[in-house]
């Protein structure tokens, strides 16, 4: 497992602009509720997550969205539904 400690942001909900395309142009603002690492709750990178709806999603997004391909993603919510966001996407904390 990569990341040791928990990461600052768990137990937050923070905004986040999802992309869906290298242009920037197909984005939406999320209210994204923080678990932690992917690594950390899964046990492994997302890359090797075979099967899992959430990880196959975010590689989907992240490569229309040119996202960078590496373990810097943690898994959350977003209106109940689990999914996987790169830090980079991470926005101000909402609460």
């Amino acid at each position: 497992m990569k990341h040791e400690q928990a990461h600052e942001l768990a137990g937050k909900a923070v905004a986040v602009t999802v992309r869906h395309d290298r242009d920037g142009e197909a984005t939406r603002e999320v209210v994204f509720v923080v678990e932690d690492w992917w690594d950390r709750v899964y046990g492994d990178s997302w890359m090797n997550a075979n099967g899992n709806p959430a990880a196959m999603l975010y590689g989907i997004r992240g490569g229309f969205a040119g996202l960078p391909v590496d373990d810097e993603v943690v898994y959350g919510h977003v209106a109940g539904a689990g999914q996987l966001v790169h830090v980079s996407e991470l926005g101000e904390v909402r609460s």
